[in-house]
């Protein structure tokens, strides 16, 4: 890693957001806030876009520029003292690609998760044996140790269903899901059994789409929606590849998701229904 390199953070990608929104809120371009400061506009473009450390004190200034009030002014400091640290995820950097790394980001700040999955349990609902068993099947896969931490990642993400600040999550999965016996009858019926744990949280809604939809509107695949609290990112759609993940923000492709996760929940099992069907399978498994 080159000396000095910025690696965004939670806080970092927050800090960015709130500063843009304070400019936008007054009505200030960036070219008028950069001649204020004394900065090339390139600067301030990559401090709004998280690309970028900013120090402090510069924080300071653009908030009194800004006019905001002392006590978001404050809050919006202590961002900025935090923003530099790393995330926990860091530790495992090099056990996890830099596209995934985003990835996990994103979600640690997200409010909402909405998504459908064609395939395989959702990572932040996986067991560990589970996603052992998964990752065992990647061709080229790396040594055990990077398995290791790639699967401490996966487990520590799970924290955010049940913490303080807890993520909404609404999935719905595909009946092939829950049928492919992943690692075999045991390994599978513990991960059912996690399924129905989770279903049954406060913050969560878990639907299973039925074979008996037929032919549905996301048969081209797997998606995530990514919500955001207010003045924070824009919403975006995730999907995930072998190779890489594709983002897009852009409103008319992120609202057509929308439409499409409200077509699959609207004809998905309801959350009770669902869970009968996964307790139905955990016997069928035993």
């Amino acid at each position: 890693m080159a000396r000095g390199k910025h690696i965004p953070t939670v806080a970092s990608t927050r800090l960015a957001a709130e500063l843009r929104s304070q400019r936008e809120k007054l009505g200030m371009s960036q070219e008028a806030v950069a001649e204020r400061m004394g900065w090339a506009e390139s600067k301030l473009y990559r401090i709004e876009n998280d690309k970028s450390r900013v120090l402090v004190r510069d924080v300071r200034r653009m908030l009194g520029l800004y006019e905001t009030e002392q006590a978001q002014a404050d809050a919006i400091i202590e961002l900025a003292r935090v923003a530099g640290e790393p995330d926990w995820w860091h530790q495992y950097s090099g056990a996890i690609p830099e596209w995934f790394q985003v990835y996990v980001a994103l979600e640690t700040s997200a409010s909402h998760v909405l998504g459908y999955d064609s395939e395989l349990v959702p990572g932040i609902m996986q067991t560990e044996r589970y996603a052992r068993a998964i990752m065992m099947t990647a061709p080229g896969r790396g040594p055990d140790e990077e398995i290791e931490d790639q699967l401490k990642v996966r487990v520590s993400r799970q924290a955010r269903l049940t913490g303080t600040n807890p993520l909404n999550l609404w999935a719905v999965l595909n009946e092939s899901v829950i049928r492919r016996k992943v690692g075999g009858p045991d390994v599978m019926r513990e991960q059912v059994e996690r399924l129905v744990e989770i279903a049954q949280l406060r913050t969560v809604t878990l639907q299973v789409l039925p074979f008996e939809v037929g032919e549905h509107s996301a048969m081209h695949g797997s998606f995530t929606i990514l919500q955001f609290p207010p003045a924070h990112d824009p919403d975006k759609v995730y999907l995930e590849q072998q190779i890489g993940g594709i983002y897009t923000q852009k409103m008319q492709e992120v609202e057509r998701y929308r439409l499409l996760f409200d077509d699959l929940r609207a004809r998905a099992l309801g959350p009770g229904e669902t869970i009968a069907m996964l307790r139905s399978t955990i016997t069928e498994l035993t």
